[in-house]
């Protein structure tokens, strides 16, 4: 078979420039999705193509990704990233993974016992909010999760990503091994304290000592990630096929952009991913903070009142001027006040965002950034709206984002057409939104504590510029609905 491994390719693309066969597996990663393709495997390559080591990772995927794991290994575990700039694109292949393992094509013996290898300092993870198993509504480990009942009958072998960490930790205090720095990569806020209240959480039902163990010797640094990288479709894979000459089913494309804030706190060594340009920092809150909410924040913004108003692309929403005005609106005069990060020009980073949105080579569906709302709402628009509520400051956007939210779960754009809504909780809100009438919509899906707590449904001002905010967006539709509130 005929792989990017097996063949020359154009003198363009970008090769590895260090000897393979040195690398170890010294890192693990849970998710070898395509974000993770795009920006840490990434910038660990960099790494190596500029000071070399023996850095490799190893991918690991428990419920999903086999045939994505055959083709990594079919290819000697390299792929393409391409990354599209508004003026060209640059091929990269990228070198860094020098493993993988499928729960479907491996045993789970062997995926567990490859954490425990003594060379092993980091376990990285992109898992999605879901993959942690934790209980929005306290931030801890969520019992009920038929996961995690299945990791504390069976702690051997278990199935979900805490249930494994643990599993794996045990082992590794057993043997008198070393511990390993346990790296969130994900983008929901205090990500190191979110995987480690869940790693704890199960360590303590199986041991006091374990847990003891573990707050005292593993390290969860925080992390702030950012980068655009739009799922592959058959469109972005051709074109990739065009600039290669082959095939590769693996590759994935983004944008020219990245950064990597973490906090530098790792008890077994890490890659020098400062000289990759990564940001090493004492406290990543700050910076997480800013980019949930002016980045992620409008995102969402513009996927749900855009995909409402029939915009396919961030792009396409970037191209209207009602659009374009209400994100930098919403990040400027909405978001950038309840921040509290200091010497960074916020106005600086609201240009670059719209510019970075309206790429016009990325092809970013803004159904996909409308998936999971629910798990994304808190941190990218509630928590700033608190800090509204509490020095009686102006929202109407936000309010908007929410309302577009709430249209976009009730299942119909603008036109009438049918919404693929795909959400962790979809079987519940489908539930509320087809037992409630339109007008008392607002209401019902405000009954949803895990995403609105006591304290915004029961403050009448919150409550009061949702309804207000649904009812432009119900009578007019979203595009007519941001030009009025922009006249606010």
């Amino acid at each position: 078979m005929t792989t990017i491994a097996s063949v020359r390719l154009p003198e363009n693309v970008l090769l590895p420039q260090y000897d393979r066969q040195q690398l170890q597996t010294r890192i693990v990663h849970f998710g070898f999705g395509a974000f993770h393709r795009a920006h840490q495997a990434l910038l660990t390559d960099r790494v190596l193509n500029s000071h070399g080591g023996d850095w490799g990772i190893c991918e690991i995927s428990l419920f999903s990704g086999d045939q994505l794991m055959s083709d990594l290994r079919a290819q000697d575990h390299l792929y393409t990233v391409l990354e599209k700039g508004a003026h060209g694109n640059q091929a990269i292949i990228i070198g860094a993974v020098n493993e993988c393992l499928n729960a479907k094509l491996d045993s789970l013996a062997t995926i567990i016992e490859k954490f425990c290898e003594p060379q092993v300092a980091i376990v990285s993870l992109t898992i999605t909010e879901k993959g942690y198993c934790i209980d929005p509504a306290t931030g801890s480990l969520d019992e009920k999760n038929t996961r995690i009942l299945h990791d504390l009958q069976n702690p051997s072998e278990p199935h979900s990503a805490p249930g494994i960490l643990v599993e794996s930790l045990h082992r590794r205090r057993e043997r008198g091994l070393k511990p390993f720095t346990v790296l969130s990569c994900d983008n929901i806020p205090e990500n190191g304290h979110v995987v480690k209240n869940a790693v704890l959480g199960m360590a303590a039902k199986r041991s006091a000592e374990l847990a003891k163990w573990i707050a005292e010797q593993v390290s969860f640094p925080g992390t702030m990630v950012d980068r655009i990288v739009p799922a592959a479709t058959p469109e972005s894979l051709a074109e990739i096929t065009r600039e290669l000459g082959v095939p590769d089913p693996c590759a994935i494309s983004c944008e020219p952009f990245i950064q990597w804030v973490i906090e530098d706190n790792f008890v077994a060594g890490r890659p020098q991913w400062e000289a990759a340009g990564v940001q090493m920092v004492a406290d990543v809150l700050a910076w997480e903070q800013m980019k949930l909410r002016m980045l992620n924040g409008s995102h969402s913004f513009l996927a749900y009142l855009g995909y409402l108003a029939g915009f396919w692309h961030i792009s396409d929403c970037m191209q209207d001027s009602a659009f374009r005005e209400a994100a930098y609106r919403l990040m400027m005069q909405e978001q950038a006040p309840t921040l509290r990060i200091t010497n960074v020009d916020l106005a600086q980073y609201a240009d670059s965002l719209l510019e970075r949105f309206a790429n016009p080579a990325l092809k970013h569906q803004t159904w996909q950034i409308a998936m999971d709302g629910s798990q994304k709402l808190p941190q990218r628009m509630l928590e700033g709206i608190r800090v509204h509520l509490a020095r009686q400051t102006d929202w109407p956007l936000l309010a908007l984002g929410i309302a577009g939210w709430m249209r976009y779960v009730s299942g119909v754009d603008d036109a009438g057409a049918p919404i693929d809504v795909r959400d962790p909780m979809s079987e519940k809100i489908r539930a509320i939104v087809e037992n409630s009438h339109e007008t008392q919509r607002v209401a019902a899906l405000l009954s949803l504590r895990e995403i609105f707590a006591a304290d915004l449904v029961q403050n009448p001002q919150f409550v009061q510029a949702i309804e207000h905010a649904w009812q432009r967006i119900a009578q007019q539709g979203a595009h007519q609905a941001i030009i009025d509130t922009l006249k606010i």
